[in-house]
């Protein structure tokens, strides 16, 4: 690495602390996680079910509360998930950002997607630190 790219590092490295030190995270600090596991009907065709998953994983870009997103498809070996097979983790930082994602039209939109095509769901909805 050349002298000036050294020097970038460490200005950036520099700007990165005092910008931490200037708006430190609150201790604490909590966000809502909300998780929701999916049980597909057996006749539900693989681009059914894909459908679903692109349909929800589009909602962080169109519901501004959302500040992170997760999903991912069972992997346990202990074989207890009882046929869920999908599990979807949405956080925000309140209760009313939790509120107006249940109520958006994104999220109602997707609910009609999903609704005829799931055998089962669990919404369990917790509070945490980041």
């Amino acid at each position: 690495m050349n002298k000036v790219s050294l020097a970038v590092v460490a200005i950036s490295s520099l700007f990165a602390v005092v910008a931490m030190a200037a708006d430190p995270p609150a201790q604490d600090a909590k966000v809502l996680r909300h998780i929701v596991l999916y049980k597909f009907k057996a006749e539900m065709t693989p681009t059914q079910v894909q459908e679903v998953v692109d349909t929800f994983a589009a909602l962080p870009k169109k519901i501004e509360q959302i500040v992170d997103f997760e999903m991912g498809t069972n992997v346990s070996p202990e074989g207890k998930s009882e046929g869920f097979t999908h599990c979807f983790v949405v956080s925000f930082r309140d209760e009313a950002g939790r509120d107006e994602y249940l109520k958006h039209p994104a999220h109602l939109a997707y609910v009609q997607v999903v609704k005829d095509r799931r055998e089962k769901v669990i919404v369990f909805d917790y509070w945490t630190k980041p």
